[in-house]
């Protein structure tokens, strides 16, 4: 992005500005790491470090970027302009000729913020809560350190971020060891005011008790110890649980648990229980061989979609093999469903158009697997009283899907536009909505076809249809929604 783009936007206030440093730490313990080592183009999750933290901080708010970087900036031009999808401004300020321990460095960043920044390093990997987290706590004149656990293993050499003492969420001091698993140290993402950046007329910008910092480091350490004095650094402890988290890169070994923790995070909108702790464990296996492949979440939705039509064909054979084939593979549908979320996500391509196709498919697949068991029931019970019941079931399980399918569709148009006339009635539509997504009855399709009994499937599918599409024509009533 030009800077002129930067001088055409609006004077952006509170936090919306970030500064990152690829490949530096911001408290000066290690120095700027080579490319060839773990750095800001490794890839973890299907993304470089450093085209991550700028889309995370993107999705998470931040509207303006600066980038001050080293030699290694052409390549990290390069990678950031892999695909499309960075939409903010993006200035590139080359340390060779913005010194980071230079004062005039940061006098000129500080004329290009409004309210706060975030400055950052690009050798971790942080959920995007935590950002928002942050823009949404800021506070006049206060600065905010994020902090993590030590945890079990820590660099012997190179990046050793200080550990800090605080009181009732406020920084008290720093100190030089890490200390024992469990203590918090600095993690390399600070928030500062822009008044911190320009010293204000007579008051000196030297180290307190006159101690240097080293060449070519950001005095960040400095800036924090002398509001720290004043009591304005609050210290944010980044919390898996509550999805305020943050890992730390250093090596090959923290590369794989940023990794992890990075997989765990991801969860679908609808998610049930068979997702949540069958399908994602071998979801999660099959989304690095798509990343790998680089197949698109869209390519991998209608690679679902093909595999849960193959299982249709199958249940229409009406033999006990092929209906338990057939069921074995709607599973691996299912988990292949999860998998184009988890690349979207991991990715940053999500998009309205991918949402559609997904549930669109999702309901093909459907239909065809309702039609294939009444075709495979009806060829096993023709010729005998009663071999039109499964057609029957199988017509009112697919009329039941396509009813819900549109009804669900024209709930989220009426969600979005007009909106529902009160918040109870919108609290139906949204349970609704998000538990028609669930996947777990393909557990319940395997175990009729193990016990040889899927036309009591169609019994249930024919009736849960039917009494989901009346109760979505009772939530999408006239009087449910609101005045045009």
């Amino acid at each position: 992005m030009s800077e002129r783009t930067l001088e055409r936007g609006t004077e952006l206030q509170g936090l919306s500005t970030a500064i990152l440093l690829p490949g530096v730490s911001l408290f000066g313990d290690r120095p700027g790491r080579g490319l060839t080592d773990v750095g800001p183009l490794t890839f973890i999750g299907g993304l470089s470090l450093f085209q991550r933290t700028v889309l995370t901080l993107q999705g998470a708010g931040i509207r303006q970027l600066i980038v001050l970087a080293g030699a290694d900036e052409e390549l990290l031009k390069h990678t950031l302009a892999q695909g499309a999808r960075v939409t903010i401004p993006v200035r590139w300020m080359p340390i060779r000729e913005f010194p980071l321990d230079d004062p005039r460095t940061w006098e000129s960043l500080a004329t290009e913020v409004r309210g706060f920044c975030l400055i950052a390093g690009v050798q971790a990997v942080f959920s995007k809560r935590l950002i928002e987290h942050l823009r949404q706590t800021m506070r006049d004149s206060e600065a905010v350190v994020v902090t993590r656990e030590v945890g079990l293993v820590e660099p012997e050499m190179g990046r050793r971020n200080p550990a800090v003492a605080f009181e009732e969420g406020r920084l008290i001091s720093f100190h030089t060891h890490t200390g024992h698993e469990g203590h918090q140290v600095a993690a390399d993402l600070v928030v500062l005011p822009a008044s911190i950046l320009t010293p204000p007329n007579g008051l000196s910008s030297a180290p307190i008790g006159g101690a240097a910092d080293p060449l070519g480091m950001i005095p960040v350490r400095r800036w924090l110890e002398r509001e720290a004095a004043e009591g304005r650094v609050r210290v944010v402890a980044a919390a898996y649980d509550a999805g305020l988290w943050y890992r730390d890169v250093w090596d090959q070994a923290s590369a794989d648990v940023a990794e992890r923790t990075l997989y765990r995070s991801l969860k679908g909108e609808a998610e049930g229980f068979v997702d949540r702790y069958f399908n994602r464990i071998f979801s999660r296996l099959l989304t690095r061989a798509f990343l790998w492949m680089k197949c698109s979440p869209n390519v991998v939705t209608l690679i679902a979609t093909v595999v849960g039509l193959l299982s249709a064909i199958g249940f229409g054979w009406g033999t006990y093999q092929a209906g338990i084939i057939a069921a074995l593979l709607f599973q691996l549908a299912a988990i292949i469903d999860c998998c184009d979320g988890e690349v979207a996500r991991l990715t940053f391509s999500e998009s309205p158009f991918g949402a559609r196709l997904d549930i669109a498919m999702d309901n093909v697949v459907h239909i065809a697997i309702f039609a294939g068991i009444a075709c495979g029931a009806y060829l096993q019970q023709a010729g005998m009283a009663g071999d039109w019941v499964p057609v029957a079931l199988g017509g009112a399980a697919v009329f039941g899907n396509a009813m819900s399918f549109w009804l669900v569709t024209k709930a989220q148009k009426i969600g979005g536009t007009r909106g529902w006339n009160t918040r109870k009635q919108a609290a139906w539509s949204d349970f609704i909505l998000k538990n028609v997504a669930s996947r777990d009855f393909s557990v319940v399709v395997l175990l009729f076809a193990v016990l040889d009994k899927l036309d009591w499937f169609l019994w249930m599918a024919a009736l849960g249809s039917t009494v989901f599409w009346l109760l979505m024509v009772w939530v999408i009533r006239p009087a449910a929604r609101a005045r045009a």
